[in-house]
């Protein structure tokens, strides 16, 4: 038996393989549930009827068919695993609202969970086996952003939660499909020939094409481990040899990234939650803005200017982007004017309004080079906010509401789900899921919860290929 060191790609895999239920510590359980919970509720808004992405995914399952194995989330519709994965990972980001990794610039439960999820009601898979499979995604998912660098592939033009959240998918759907050995770094490598996902859609107003990478990424994990369950070939070494992962993307690798406290700090843990419908670069500078004007009574009639101060490596993404969800001149000024950022508003433009509209045009976004000091591990945002009164009021944000050091409540995430879920199910089938996910771990089949996830007013299950 050889005494040779594993190489890079069998010891990650290795990991995905053998790390088990019993292993995470109970604090992580909690977590996970509640983002699990917080990300059903951001997929479940995204099926709303005043959103058209709904009906065009519906028609495009209803075309394509598909073994009826995996739920259609918020449709009577069922399809395979992997077309299942596509459609809700694609509905879990489309609202822009759902938790993020700020250091890996990663939407990892969007990716991770439609792929959990789809391939676990496949597999008849208990409670256990989607959460040990969820933990395990989204530290893959995270550590493999990392060794790539997220900033790097933001400035190749690469989405870092579809390139590295296809290995996400991949490690959760691999787990449910129970790969092993050479099968399952076959999974990694035919994951490391499809994954993609451009930033191209910064022009794509639908806001169709931002939500589809992540659908990709979902996919293309799910059919990667599908693949290689089958007995799919692939490359064995995706991560080192001639032609490597990380030289095809970013020219870099870091690969102490991947195994730095592996098994022991979980990513899961240094999530964000979502206050606001929009790109989380922004939010730091939301928290400020909306301080000031409350604990200083200033209306939105009163703001002569405002500055926002972001890292330098990263502020280009929000400023001035054709895109509203991702231009912070829309979307604090529509904070300053409304006090809130919800998706509708983001969708549908609000500059008719002549005082969103004017106070955009009066909003500067900064790159400021110290605050890539701590970027992307944390998105530190100064705001400044000058009065027609001649005032001028700062706020320095360094870890926003939401974030793994300000922790939104219990009751917070609660009331954030009704919120955006109440136009599409009931109360009480919202308390059906949200008993249903407490007890996620003592679930024998994942199917009890999966069915709460259909169409509410189903009652007999369609097919999506009948």
């Amino acid at each position: 038996m050889s005494d040779a060191p594993l190489q890079t790609t069998e010891r990650f895999a290795q990991f995905v393989e053998a790390f088990s239920f019993e292993q995470i510590p109970r604090a992580v359980v909690t977590r996970t549930k509640e983002v699990i919970y917080d990300g059903l509720g951001a997929l479940i808004a995204a099926t709303s009827a005043k959103y058209d992405i709904g009906g065009v995914l519906q028609r495009f399952v209803s075309e394509t068919g598909g073994t009826p194995e995996s739920q259609v989330f918020g449709t009577p519709l069922r399809t395979g695993c992997a077309t299942a994965a596509l459609v809700n990972g694609t509905l879990g980001y489309y609202c822009d609202i759902e938790s993020h990794h700020a250091g890996a610039i990663m939407h990892a439960i969007a990716v991770v969970g439609p792929a959990a999820l789809a391939v676990g009601e496949k597999q008849h898979s208990s409670g256990r086996d989607i959460l040990t499979a969820i933990v395990v995604g989204i530290d893959v998912a995270c550590r493999v952003s990392y060794a790539l660098s997220a900033p790097a592939l933001y400035a190749r033009g690469f989405h870092p939660t579809c390139v590295a959240g296809t290995f996400g998918s991949l490690a959760a759907a691999s787990r449910l499909f129970g790969l092993k050995g050479r099968s399952l770094r076959s999974a990694f490598g035919l994951a490391g020939t499809e994954t993609s996902g451009l930033l191209a859609w910064v022009s794509d107003p639908t806001e169709h094409s931002r939500p589809f990478n992540m659908g990709l990424a979902s996919r293309h994990g799910v059919l990667a481990a599908h693949l290689a369950a089958c007995g799919f070939g692939g490359p064995p070494a995706i991560f080192e040899g001639k032609y490597p992962l990380g030289q095809a993307f970013t020219g870099e690798w870091h690969e102490a990234e991947l195994f730095q406290r592996l098994g022991d700090q979980f990513k899961v843990m240094e999530l964000y939650f979502k206050q606001y419908a929009c790109c989380a670069f922004i939010h730091p500078g939301l928290d400020g803005l909306l301080d000031i004007q409350k604990s200083e009574s200033i209306p939105a009639d009163n703001i002569l200017s405002i500055t926002l101060r972001f890292p330098k490596s990263g502020y280009k993404v929000i400023d001035n982007n054709a895109l509203r969800s991702h231009c912070a001149q829309y979307v604090l000024a529509l904070a300053a004017v409304r006090g809130c950022v919800i998706f509708y508003d983001i969708l549908h433009d609000q500059r008719d309004d002549p005082k969103i509209r004017s106070l955009s045009g009066r909003i500067e976004v900064v790159g400021d080079q110290e605050l890539d000091r701590t970027y992307p591990d944390l998105y530190r945002s100064i705001i400044e906010v000058k009065t027609r009164s001649g005032s001028l009021h700062v706020r320095d944000i360094l870890h926003p509401r939401g974030s793994p050091e300000e922790p939104l409540t219990p009751d917070e995430l609660r009331q954030k789900f009704l919120t955006l879920t109440k136009d599409v199910i009931s109360a009480q089938r919202a308390d059906h899921l949200r008993s249903a996910i407490d007890r996620l771990e003592e679930l024998d089949d994942i199917r009890s919860l999966v069915l709460l996830l259909g169409q509410e007013s189903q009652g007999a299950v369609q097919h999506a290929s009948s």
